[in-house]
């Protein structure tokens, strides 16, 4: 059986067409193809073998290595000193010296063993390709079709590469169906048996920092900034935000004018995650107090060495601090860094933390008092008063 090499010159520039590859690589695959198949039906396993191919042409050239021996015993290992100082004057015993071997046709079996082995370096050559471009976009947002339900898997397609987003990567309370549209965050990229598996989420942190990043130009510009992020998804997320610019409110930046910004985010995960955005500070106790919201803080106690903090507030506000199933005082903990003891303050006359705390920022102007003579008059008015 001969193998029509110009005919696969002209396949070759086909499949790199039809396959979206580089032509040099689709080459560089077919001319290894046809190595191995050489070496299988007229060399040995062991011997190295380079074919090369002229796309231009059709021509087929293999170039051997051969030991250069005083007496050939295996021509298709061996090559006598005369016959390699021909091809190198330089050549010595004991050396190895490249020989070309033009290659007219292959046997059947080569011919089969070649197109097996092209098959198979295509799909290898098409996974890495894929890889190194699915590798770019990890912890990026990407747009994706879900391909189907596997119990708690949901296939996703995302163009060129296949992804699964595990259970515990989707948002509690989500529906996916075949053909469903949605944004996902991508988190790794995985080597499979049958190619690249993408593993992408939309239920991570991340995933909501990246659609806030949509909709908070500001974000791109510095001018603002999220701290940090504590997320059930699908039920509640706390994000801390911060503005480096003086004069610029973080929180109403990012909840955008009538909540058009934050409406934005919440129409991508669904409505029924709430989203709570404070403010966040350097300071352990005012950030505790803002994490904690809309709760009423009496009093804060932090343990720095253990990073625990007790936090004292109203009996009637213990229920709103510690949230449904915890979940308010979870949350909080996670974005703090800080394990939080909720207990009830039944103590009379406490100033309240969050007084406390805002009495550490710079004190408004005085009110000016009034003139002596005016509190002195005033004085007199009110005695004259009490006596008649």
């Amino acid at each position: 059986m001969e193998m029509d090499f110009k005919q696969l010159a002209s396949a070759i520039k086909l499949i790199a067409e039809e396959k979206n590859l580089p032509e040099d690589t689709v080459q560089e695959v077919v001319e290894q193809a046809l190595a191995a198949a050489y070496r299988r039906d007229y060399g040995d396993r062991e011997q190295e073998i380079r074919v090369t191919m002229n796309l231009n042409t059709g021509d087929v050239d293999a170039y051997v290595t051969k030991n250069i021996v005083d007496k050939v015993e295996d021509p298709t290992l061996e090559i006598s000193l005369a016959d390699a100082q021909v091809k190198r004057k330089i050549a010595k015993i004991d050396e190895t010296i490249e020989v070309h071997e033009q290659v007219s046709d292959f046997g059947r079996v080569a011919a089969q063993t070649a197109k097996q082995v092209i098959l198979q370096r295509l799909r290898e050559a098409e996974r890495e390709i894929v890889m190194a471009e699915y590798e770019d976009k990890i912890g990026t947002v990407i747009n994706a079709v879900v391909a189907r339900v596997e119990g708690n898997i949901v296939r996703i397609d995302l163009g060129k590469a296949q992804g699964i987003m595990p259970r515990s990567e989707q948002i509690q309370g989500e529906r996916y169906y075949t053909g469903q549209r949605l944004k996902v965050f991508l988190k790794d990229v995985e080597r499979g048996f049958r190619g690249p598996q993408l593993v992408v989420s939309r239920g991570n942190r991340e995933f909501i920092e990246w659609l806030f990043r949509a909709e908070v130009p500001e974000m791109d510009s510095g001018a603002v900034e999220i701290k940090g992020i504590s997320r059930e998804a699908g039920v509640r997320s706390k994000i801390a935000v911060a503005s480096n610019v003086p004069g610029v409110d973080p929180v109403g930046t990012f909840v955008g004018g009538h909540g058009t910004r934050v409406n934005a985010v919440m129409s991508e995960i669904g409505e029924q995650e709430k989203i709570d955005i404070i403010i966040f500070s350097e300071d352990p106790t005012e950030y505790i107090i803002n994490a904690l919201s809309p709760t009423k803080v009496n009093k804060v106690v932090i343990d720095e060495k253990n990073k625990k903090a007790k936090v004292m507030v109203p009996e009637d506000q213990l229920s709103i601090a510690i949230g449904k199933s915890g979940q308010n005082v979870r949350l909080a903990s996670k974005l703090t860094g800080y394990e939080l003891d909720i207990e009830s303050d039944k103590s009379e006359g406490t100033e309240p933390a969050a007084q406390e705390a805002e009495a550490k920022k710079e004190p408004a102007a005085p009110k000016k008092l009034k003139k002596k003579s005016e509190l002195e008059s005033s004085l007199l008015e009110a005695i004259e008063e009490h006596g008649e």
